[in-house]
């Protein structure tokens, strides 16, 4: 199933869902502008934004997306404050944007 229809169907089936939508890579980001990781309000996913490097911190990120209703552009390198905790193994920089699907 498409990863946009499952979100669509998680939607209608009543759960909350959030969109996590790469917009921007830098050097060796692991996947590619335009990728989808969709998460439901139950901790739920699908998808991929970077290939298993920031999905966790992504999750986390999407399901205060869902409780407050705010998007959000989060971005993730190895020249950051997050590298430390949360980093793309494969070098590089990559935003997300993270928006609640209403």
């Amino acid at each position: 199933m498409d990863i946009l229809k499952l979100a669509e169907h998680w939607r209608r089936a009543g759960n909350d869902v959030a969109v996590a939508t790469v917009i921007d890579t830098w050097g060796s980001a692991p996947r590619p502008v335009g990728s989808h990781f969709v998460i439901n309000g139950d901790g739920r996913f699908e998808g991929s934004v970077s290939g298993g490097c920031v999905e966790g911190e992504v999750v986390t990120e999407a399901l205060d997306v869902i409780r407050t209703g705010q998007s959000r552009v989060l971005e993730f390198g190895v020249a950051d404050e997050t590298a430390w905790r949360v980093g793309l193994s494969c070098g590089g920089r990559i935003r997300i944007l993270v928006e609640p699907l209403v």
